[in-house]
């Protein structure tokens, strides 16, 4: 079993930014693909951002590409999503996954490990 927890969610005004971390325990493997996801009241979750194994290689939805950058530190078995140019259409809650596979994803089942997420608000 995999554990991540979630830490740097907040409120902040529009135009600013936040950087969320994601912290993996237990059977941990810096060999995880780990991937970011949000879900707003009452929508769907859905794909934020992707980091492959290795870190060189990374994919975004397009509704953050240019804002958002995502990255990891294999020591210390950590991602992080730092979100830029923060409007009000990015509240939601931010979830860290992982999956048994080195190769980035962008579907939710693709996932093997969920966090149990982090509130991001943006004020207008």
């Amino acid at each position: 079993q995999v554990q991540l927890v979630e830490s740097g969610g907040g409120l902040v005004q529009a135009g600013g930014s936040l950087r969320l971390s994601c912290a993996a325990s237990g059977r941990t493997n810096s060999n995880n693909a780990m991937g970011w996801f949000r879900q707003a009241p009452g929508k769907e979750r859905e794909f934020v951002a992707a980091i492959s194994r290795s870190g060189s290689s990374t994919y975004y939805a397009d509704s953050v590409k240019g804002r958002f950058t995502i990255s990891r530190d294999n020591a210390k078995n950590t991602v992080y999503l730092q979100m830029n140019s923060l409007k009000p259409e990015d509240t939601a809650v931010y979830y860290c996954a992982a999956r048994l596979m080195a190769t980035i994803a962008t579907i939710m089942t693709q996932y093997n490990y969920w966090g149990q997420g982090t509130q991001v608000t943006v004020s207008s």
